[in-house]
């Protein structure tokens, strides 16, 4: 099997995983659309990045509907406990897929290592997927939390972009601001105002 049989292998391994999922978005299994945008997303911010982190990116949320958050206590340290539960759950996951494949251990762990979010700040590939996973977030589902939080003050919501903004690197910072990104509308003043330090 070619690298290149392998990755389309494994890639068509985690849309079918995904493709699962119950829930729908625009029509689509939810997860198996965020997956698609994840990869559209790598394409544009960082076309050069390693196999390990394009792989990481398409599991991020690899059959999330399985662990649900309400199988946690709903509490702050349940909602804690729940995302861990998650890392461990999507990169276990990602992991027996990519065996499937025929990927070799070393890039079995480096995969698992990104999705199980181990290492950020200090893991470039780590800190790759987070990048993307915070772009994405920006450009297709902030809006959609912002009307479900409809409550929240706007000290709130700066308090949510400043989180969200400092998780990402420099660079994500430069491609989010850059034009190349499209933020969504309503929110851009609040945008630039959590990011401008105001």
């Amino acid at each position: 099997m070619t690298p290149s049989d392998r990755f389309n292998r494994a890639i068509e391994l985690f849309d079918a995983a995904n493709a699962e999922d119950p829930n729908q978005d625009q029509g689509q299994p939810k997860e198996l659309l965020y997956a698609r945008r994840m990869t559209e997303m790598i394409g544009r911010f960082a076309p050069e990045a390693p196999e390990a982190v394009q792989l990481a990116v398409r599991a991020q949320h690899i059959q999330r509907w399985k662990v649900p958050r309400n199988s946690y206590p709903m509490d702050r340290n349940g909602y804690l406990q729940w995302r861990t539960g998650l890392y461990k759950f999507h990169a276990e996951t990602a992991g027996s897929l990519l065996e499937q494949a025929g990927y070799d251990q070393a890039t079995i762990d480096r995969v698992k290592t990104a999705v199980g979010k181990k290492g950020l700040k200090v893991n470039a590939e780590t800190q790759m997927l987070e990048d993307v996973t915070d772009l994405v977030f920006i450009e297709h589902y902030m809006l959609g939390f912002a009307g479900q939080h409809a409550d929240y003050t706007e000290e709130k919501w700066l308090e949510i972009i400043r989180k969200t903004w400092k998780k990402m690197s420099d660079d994500a910072r430069a491609f989010a601001l850059s034009g190349k990104l499209k933020l969504p509308e309503p929110l851009v003043p609040l945008i630039t105002k959590a990011v401008s330090g105001a």
